[in-house]
């Protein structure tokens, strides 16, 4: 059997990336787990400082329950060097998809999640290959192939 995974990322705000990330995934906010009716009731169970809680998940689901979770823990620390790997989005349909309609669904992608927050870097080309790296809010590479 498989091992299942959260993809964790630090971040210094849980909320502009949930939000973010939900966007770009397709992914929703999952409810908090029974018999907790709230997050904030699911967070003081471990105890956390009151501060630290409050009613929003810090997470996204695949809502199909096929996709990882992805968990945003804030930190104080910044973001100060590139990403040693990153999340490739598969939006273009594959290759057997002609290059053109890939390079106008990349591009279309591209133009939605700038809106939500996110930063063109850069145009990945090559024959028979369009990709666009872009940087998520608070600065995480990932690319849209």
């Amino acid at each position: 059997m498989a091992t299942r995974i959260q993809v964790a990322v630090d971040c210094h705000d849980s909320k502009l990336m949930v939000d973010f990330w939900s966007t770009a995934l397709h992914y929703v906010m999952p409810d908090p787990p029974s018999p907790f009716t709230r997050w904030s009731e699911y967070w003081r169970s471990f105890d956390l400082p009151e501060e630290e809680i409050d009613d929003h998940p810090s997470m996204v689901v695949d809502p199909d329950g096929v996709g990882p979770r992805m968990f945003f823990h804030e930190v104080p620390e910044d973001k100060v060097s590139k990403n040693r790997w990153h999340l490739d989005l598969a939006v273009s349909g594959g290759r057997d998809v002609p290059i053109d309609v890939r390079r106008e669904r990349v591009g279309a992608e591209a133009d939605r999640l700038v809106a939500a927050g996110a930063t063109k870097v850069r145009v990945l080309e090559a024959p028979n290959h369009y990709a666009i790296a872009m940087l998520d809010p608070e600065g995480n590479e990932f690319d849209l192939n």
